[in-house]
């Protein structure tokens, strides 16, 4: 039990704020009485253990009227913000510090401090746990507030909240309904597991139905290799006759290809030997001796190239050999790796379907008494027997067989053998002739080509003759010295025409001397060129510039209205290139919106992830939830046996010990002595022992494991949301960022095309621009400046007429002209000739070049013509040689005509084999494949484990039964239990209630008082309690609320306060009375003194018992004093500063 010790109060309501305004009160036991007048600050006392207790506040304070500074809210804090601690202890000997907002630490019975730090709520959790009472029953019974003391005789609702926070009858409908749903819970798991057995029944039927299936394609995969080895043994030595002949024909299919090649090319050396006949002028006169050289080297590179062709043709052959080699061996492997597969299939199947294939042998061999199972070991040995009898009688049909077969082929091979050696003998006298005609056509065809070569360099020699004789006529006809003449005698002509001019000069110059009007004519002719130059050059210079911008040469105006559209356009481009890098902006802003956003999502996703694989230990939550699950029925089962032993062991050993003559329990056999009954029971107790133990490692097992299922389970939204991000949001987020880069790559491209496109108009403008500045400024000047001098050269024209020396100059200019223009026919002439001398000279280099050549090819002729005559010799020969070889092959194709007739006949036999075993093998291969099929479908969970699951669902839904069926038993007991509790504590409050009023109340009008509770049903099941005081007159009840005094009503509400403190408080013997005899005459007075005498006196046995007073009426004190309970007790009052003070003082100083 716990008990007050002492309280320390600082500035609250009126209690001071300085720390010499603390006050100190010690609790006494087992009463603790407080006089003192009103508004001196008793309450205050009650409503700081309240609130040390239970947190709560007074009532109507709201947090900031119980404190004495107004200023702080809700936080006890002295004057220079320190936080007030109080210290309380209790009987546990835990030392409990406290302030406002949390629990500093505690110190155990050795002394030793703990560090706690909890929320407000925890410790008032923590603190109530302590003294052993709930929160309602310090707030309404034990520390009831002065404002709620009569809250028994309040209005219905609220006498209802009271009473079920007293009795927690919310904490026990919410067990009740917890165990309601998790009943429900498990009855849907039966449902489902119901529903769920029903899928696994049809996957066992489907495993079994599959189990039959590989039988039966195992015996029909058999019976298909047998058959396909038989066939391969009738095509091994078909193939072997087949490649002999068909080597032999191929090379006699090369010898005719190489014959038809070298007839085709001795025709075309015939062709190109008679073009070079007609194509010649002259034979070739060469020496024996050059052609038969030529001959030999010819013949040595013949021999060269034969000998590699030959080395070829062998490399061919072994290559030919080595693949023949490696297909034999790919076929014996691929037999070999049916054979395995089959032999695989067999040993992985027959434990399995031994029983199967005796049951199917014996109805396919026709044999009886095989058709019931299952199949003893005699009647496994009897059909062993008879299978190898009838495997022996199969053996010797197929020996008779194969000896016919090999006696066939035997004769068989004879005929091929004798076919082989006539075609190996015509095939080696093919292959010898094809030699030498491949050879004389090879030495055909050299000779066509040099005597087509021959033939085009006689012709070619020819034109190169006449080129050169040609050549040699112009040189000779050309005279170089008669050019350099004619260049001497120009230049003495322009010699003269030179001095003629000078001439004219100085006379021209001598006029110009005497005449200074002529000479002013002149300067201004001149300025007036300079002028109209000046005019002309800058209209050249803009020309261009404003016919590219206008198409035209514009006038002043028209380029002033160009000037002003381009303006505009100008005005419109940097409008659209403005709102283009507003958007890009805001594109770029949204591209960052979406990059932010995506590498949030990222990390989310990480996170999740990483908490996803911390807890599972695999990325498959489904498949760590199955495993769980299969691992707690494993679990499951494991308790149950652990629990079914102990029960059993403890069965088995009373039945061995009480019995006078025991027996096993199991087998019911008698034991011959004593002592092995003994060792028995001695280790079936040792076992007993074990169990407990393993009994506790399975529970703490299947804690672990739901907890692990729990955290698997909690994980499914994260694993939902990981999902989503990865499938929705960011290939969304990723897509939308692809989008908005495309615009703004878009958009980046149309802002450089905007800023080229204004660049391009403002240079446009700044050129038109300037054309029409130099329109406004240059022009006008220069064509005033053109028109004054062009008038003042009229006037000089008019003096010049006057002096009349117009005929004289215009005389001297027309003959300096004529002798000018002679001068410069004379030099044209002169550089024509020079440069006709230097094409002389080179024309002439190049034909004697070209001479030498001609000469060189002549010499080449020679020679080739020289070679022409052996090489015709020789082609006379090959073709004889040709018509000879063509003869012999064609003899020696009569011959093979009918060893080709036997190769086909014998090809189309194999042929049908090969079309056979390969029809077999596909047959086997489809079968294989059916039965690679059915495993890997038996293999699957959904039928490998078909059994185990149906087994393991079959468990878990009659486990779950079971336990549904204990939750709604724990439930009705429940029920009853909280109706027991309920009606229990009622009559032992009512009793209370009816010794304490007959022993205080004094009037005769009311017999007792009780509180009466009725029950109301709700759904599902639950129950609700209404509550009302009544009081007993004569044999009538009538309720209270409203019909009694306001003294009755204060000792009522007292009364039942006490009762319930007698009922509720076991643990906690502390109890406040503020007030108690408010409204109460003297008798009544007196009576409740003496109530409270006879309770202290029979509570104070206890060492805990504290009943607190708070009173101002000092006659009930004094009535308590002379009972002798109390010796010491405290005034309340206020001192000079209006600040509460607390005094303790003796009985003694009350009665003086």
């Amino acid at each position: 039990m716990s008990k007050i010790n002492e309280m320390s109060i600082l500035g609250v309501r009126s209690f001071g704020i300085e720390d010499k305004d603390k006050q100190v009160i010690s609790f006494f036991t087992p009463v603790t009485v407080l006089v003192g007048p009103n508004g001196a600050g008793k309450t205050t006392i009650i409503e700081c253990l309240k609130f040390a207790t239970s947190g709560e506040l007074p009532p109507g304070s709201k947090g900031g009227a119980f404190v004495h500074d107004p200023k702080v809210n809700s936080e006890f804090k002295n004057v220079l913000k320190q936080r007030v601690q109080r210290i309380f202890f209790f009987s546990s000997n835990y030392e409990v510090g406290w302030v406002i907002w949390c629990l500093s630490s505690c110190s155990s019975r050795d002394g030793r401090r703990v560090s706690r730090s909890v929320k407000c709520g925890d410790l008032h959790q923590e603190i109530t746990s302590a003294l052993g009472v709930s929160k309602s029953v310090l707030n309404d019974v034990i520390f009831c507030h002065q404002e709620e003391s009569n809250w028994p005789l309040s209005e219905d609702r609220v006498l209802k909240e009271k009473f079920d926070s007293i009795f927690n009858v919310t904490k026990y409908n919410k067990a009740r309904a917890k165990m309601h749903e998790l009943r429900l819970k498990q009855s849907r798991t039966v449902e489902r597991c119901q529903a769920e057995l029903s899928y696994l029944e049809k996957n066992k039927e489907k495993a079994q139905q599959l189990r039959d299936n590989v039988a039966q394609k195992q015996a029909d995969l058999r019976a298909s290799r047998d058959l396909i080895l038989h066939i391969e043994n009738q095509i091994n030595p078909l193939e072997t006759l087949l490649s002999d002949i068909k080597m032999k024909l191929e090379n006699v299919t090369k010898l005719e290809n190489e014959i038809k090649a070298l007839d085709s090319l001795r025709k075309q050396m015939e062709e190109h030997n008679k073009e070079l006949e007609e194509t010649m002028e002259e034979v070739f006169q060469g020496s024996d001796e050059q052609l038969q050289h030529t001959y030999e080297n010819h013949q040595r590179t013949v021999r060269e190239k034969e000998q590699k062709l030959q080395q070829h043709q062998e490399e061919l052959q072994t290559f030919d050999q080595e693949y023949q080699r490696l297909t034999r061996d790919t076929n014996d492997l691929l037999l070999e790796k049916g054979s395995l597969t089959c032999d695989t299939i067999t040993l992985l199947f027959i434990h399995t379907s031994s029983v199967s294939q005796v049951h199917s042998l014996s109805s396919c061999l026709e044999m009886e008494g095989y058709d019931q199972l299952p199949f003893t070991v005699s009647q496994l040995k009897s059909f062993y027997h008879q299978v190898t009898q009838r495997l022996e009688q199969e053996k010797e049909r197929v020996s008779q067989l194969l000896a016919e077969l090999q006696k066939l082929e035997q004769q068989k091979q004879q005929s091929v053998d004798e076919m082989r050696d006539r075609k190996t003998c015509m095939e080696r006298t093919v292959e010898m002739k094809r030699d030498e005609q491949q050879k004389k056509q090879q030495e055909l065809k050299n000779i066509t080509e040099e005597l087509q070569r021959l033939q085009d360099s006689s012709s070619q020699l020819q034109e190169l003759e006449n080129k050169l004789a040609e050549r040699e006529d112009a040189v000779q006809s050309s005279s170089v010295e008669e050019l350099k003449a004619e260049v001497e005698e120009l230049q003495e002509e322009k010699a003269q025409l030179d001095c003629t001019q000078r001439q004219l000069d100085e006379e021209m110059e001598t006029l110009n001397m005497h005449t200074a009007a002529l000479t002013q004519m002149d300067i201004l002719k001149k300025g007036k060129a300079e002028m109209e130059e000046q005019i002309l050059q800058i209209r050249s210079r803009h020309f261009e510039d404003l016919v590219s911008l206008l198409g035209h040469f514009p006038n002043k105006k028209e380029l002033q209205d160009w000037i002003s559209s381009k303006s505009k356009e100008i005005s419109s481009t940097r409008d659209r290139l403005t709102k283009l890098k507003m958007d890009l902006a805001s594109n770029e802003q949204n591209k960052s919106h979406i990059t932010a956003e995506l590498l949030k999502k990222e990390q989310q996703l990480a996170t999740d992830e990483e908490k996803f694989l911390n807890v599972c230990s695999s990325r498959d939550l489904e498949q760590d939830l199955s495993n769980l699950q299969r691992d707690l029925g494993e679990i499951f089962k494991t308790k149950a046996l652990l629990a079914g032993t102990k029960v059993v062991y403890t069965q088995f050993i009373s039945e061995l010990s009480e019995h006078r003559k025991p027996c096993c329990p199991m087998c019911r056999r008698s034991f011959p002595s004593e002592s092995e009954v003994q060792e028995v029971v001695r280790v079936l107790q040792s076992k007993l022992h074990l169990v407990p133990e393993k009994l506790k490692i399975t529970e703490q097992d299947l804690e672990r494991t739901e907890r692990r299922r729990e955290e698997i389970v909690a994980l499914r939204p994260v694993r939902y949301s990981v999902r989503d991000i990865c499938e929705n949001e960011l290939p969304a987020l990723r897509k939308r960022l692809q989008t908005v880069d495309r615009e703004a790559e878009r958009l980046k491209g149309d802002v450089e095309e905007q800023e080229a496109l204004l660049t391009i108009l403002r240079s446009e403008e700044e050129k038109a621009k300037d054309c029409l500045q130099v329109m406004r400024s240059g022009f006008p000047s220069l064509q005033r400046n053109l028109e004054e001098v062009e008038r003042k050269i009229d006037e000089q024209a008019a003096k010049l007429q006057e002096v009349n020396l117009d005929n004289t100059f215009q005389q001297l200019s027309q003959e300096k002209q004529e002798t000018q223009d002679q001068l410069d026919t004379t030099y044209s002439t002169i550089v024509g000739k020079h440069k006709q001398i230097q094409d002389q000279q080179e024309q002439i280099q190049r034909l004697k070049s070209a001479a030498i050549e001609m000469r060189d090819e002549q010499l080449q002729l020679i020679r080739d013509k020289q070679k022409q005559q052996h090489l015709e010799e020789l082609s006379a020969e090959i073709t004889a040689r040709m018509e000879a070889l063509t003869t012999e092959i064609r003899e020696g194709n009569e011959e093979l005509r009918p060893l080709s007739a036997a190769l086909e006949k014998l090809q189309q036999e194999k042929q049908k084999l090969v079309e056979q075993k390969k029809q077999r093998e596909e047959e086997e291969q489809k079968k294989v494949d059916a039965c690679m099929l059915f495993y890997k479908q038996l293999e699957e969970d959904q039928y490998g484990k078909a059994e185990e699951l149906h087994r393991d669902k079959m468990i878990e839904m009659r486990t779950t039964q079971l336990l549904s069926k204990d939750l709604k038993l724990y439930e009705e007991a429940l029920d009853q239990a909280i109706v027991k509790f309920h009606s229990m504590k009622m009559d032992e409050i009512n009793q209370n209630i009816r010794d304490l009023w007959r022993s205080t109340y004094r009037g005769q009008d009311i017999e007792y008082i009780e509180i009466r509770s009725e029950v109301e049903e709700r759904s599902e099941g639950r129950r609700s309690y209404n509550y009302r005081v009544v009081m007993m007159k004569g044999d009538a009840d009538v309720n209270m609320r409203g019909r009694c005094s306001a003294g009755q009503k204060v000792l009522a509400s007292l009364i039942i306060r006490l009762a319930l403190a007698e009922a509720f408080c076991l643990d906690c013997g502390i109890l406040a009375l503020d007030e108690p005899t408010t409204n109460l005459d003297r008798e009544n007075i007196k009576s409740l003194a003496d109530a409270l005498v006879e309770i202290i006196r029979t509570r104070s046995q206890q060492r805990h018992f504290q009943l607190l007073i708070i009173t101002h009426d000092e006659d009930f004190v004094q009535l308590l004093v002379r009972s002798g309970c109390i010796q010491h007790f405290y005034r309340i009052s206020k001192n000079q500063d209006q600040n509460s003070e607390i005094t303790k003082h003796s009985t003694a100083f009350l009665s003086v």
